[in-house]
């Protein structure tokens, strides 16, 4: 891995959180991913399953970790399985963990080969009653491939159809949703290496320059800082591109006078950040799109203020769409009777601002956490408000990584990043 190793004292106390909160006498196991193919004997690089690597460290194919904190005995409490190494292998794929790495990395001290997976489980299986299944609930989730998982937990109903069944999600929804200490420095990480691709490019972007030459100069310093790359597909969007929330072709030249909306970030150690900015092709704004980026900003700012414990996610965006209501209004986009005469059910704001403000963040970009559950200190949020105008070709989005405190305003992941008009301008024409 290219980042530098993670102390195994946090997945250490990751499993004590799961196990303190899980039935008696029950076992919980977790899976990593598949290595998924493409064609012919070609596969997609891997990508650890989230919920494993949350709970071990263990960023390997073929892995399993098994927690059953009621074992009879202590070596049964907590164990590894991992696909076994060889001279073979590691002159072919390179190395792979030993026992004794496996340890290091996770706190696990018991640590089997994986073919001896289904015998040691038969044993634990006799002593336990109930079975936690990992399926994936995330609310925004839709998933048509069969996963390693999904296959694992077909497999042990059927093997062991006696057992009651639990559901690990719920309790990782919880726990993942509030970061350790570690977990935020390892997100700021990310962001700092967001913060120096994004100076990179206020240099570097001039007028006939592509899409896809940003996105190459961004890959560029991303990886030379430990990141695997970007944290998500990015979205390089000039001129009216930008009113395709989604658009990710990256592939078209940028011009003269037109804005360029940067949805982009690395990811570091598995753990995301989630940036957007916008910038002018040219180096300056005109006075229109200064004043639609202004009232963005004024939004984004006043919305990061609200992201404190307590409140409730729901709630939160209404009081977002009643600010970006008045700043539309003094744009001239909208006007007081499309207030007076809206759909309560999608208010006159979102046509122009059609998406949420908000998400949880951290080892996924769109992290684990139960909206419907007030706001808790050490929660990462994203702030990325955006309005959105097709007849004028332009779009602007500007979005921050905050982490919620006991009191007060947020903590704002990405502060060090310009965002201010003057700022980029100056940047941008040094």
């Amino acid at each position: 891995m290219k980042y530098h190793q993670i102390n195994s004292s946090l997945f250490i106390k990751n499993r004590q959180k799961f196990t303190a909160k899980m039935k008696p006498n029950a076992i919980a196991v977790f899976n990593s991913n598949d290595i998924y193919p493409i064609s012919a004997d070609s596969t997609l690089p891997f990508s650890q399953h989230r919920d494993i690597f949350y709970l071990s460290g263990v960023d390997q194919e073929e892995s399993i970790l098994l927690l059953f904190p009621d074992a009879p005995y202590e070596n049964q409490k907590e164990i590894l399985f991992l696909k076994e190494t060889s001279e073979h292998i590691a002159i072919w794929e390179g190395e792979k963990l030993t026992k004794e790495r496996a340890f290091q990395v996770s706190g696990v001290r018991t640590v089997y080969w994986l073919q001896d997976f289904h015998k040691v489980l038969k044993e634990l299986m006799s002593y336990a009653e109930t079975i936690y299944i990992n399926t994936n609930e995330h609310y925004r989730a839709s998933v048509e491939t069969e996963t390693r998982e999904d296959r694992f937990i077909k497999w042990w109903k059927a093997t062991y159809p006696a057992h009651q069944v639990a559901k690990s999600n719920p309790i990782l929804q919880q726990l993942r949703s509030i970061k350790e200490s570690e977990e935020i420095d390892l997100i700021q990480q990310a962001c700092d290496i967001t913060e120096k691709g994004f100076r990179r490019l206020l240099s570097f972007v001039k007028p006939n320059v592509t899409e896809y030459e940003i996105e190459a100069e961004l890959a560029h310093e991303f990886i030379r800082n430990r990141s695997k790359g970007f944290a998500y597909t990015p979205i390089i969007a000039s001129g009216n591109n930008a009113n395709v929330l989604h658009y990710i072709e990256n592939n078209q030249q940028c011009k003269t006078g037109d804005l360029i909306l940067l949805d982009v970030a690395a990811e570091y150690a598995n753990y995301s950040s989630d940036m957007t900015r916008t910038i002018p092709v040219s180096g300056k704004f005109s006075e229109r799109q200064k004043a639609v980026y202004n009232a963005v900003l004024r939004v984004k700012n006043e919305a990061t203020k609200m992201l404190t414990p307590g409140t409730l996610w729901k709630q939160y965006h209404i009081e977002v769409g009643k600010i970006m209501t008045s700043e539309l209004l003094g744009l001239g986009l909208l006007d007081k009777a499309d207030v007076q005469n809206e759909n309560p059910e999608w208010p006159a704001y979102k046509k122009y601002f059609m998406h949420g403000t908000s998400h949880h963040m951290g080892l996924d970009t769109h992290d684990y956490g139960l909206l419907h559950e007030p706001m808790k200190p050490n929660m990462v949020f994203t702030v990325e408000p955006g309005i959105y105008i097709p007849a004028e070709k332009f779009g602007i989005r500007l979005e921050d990584n905050v982490v919620v405190q006991e009191k007060g305003a947020p903590f704002n992941l990405m502060r060090n990043i310009p965002v201010e008009v003057d700022e980029i301008e100056t940047l941008m024409n040094s």
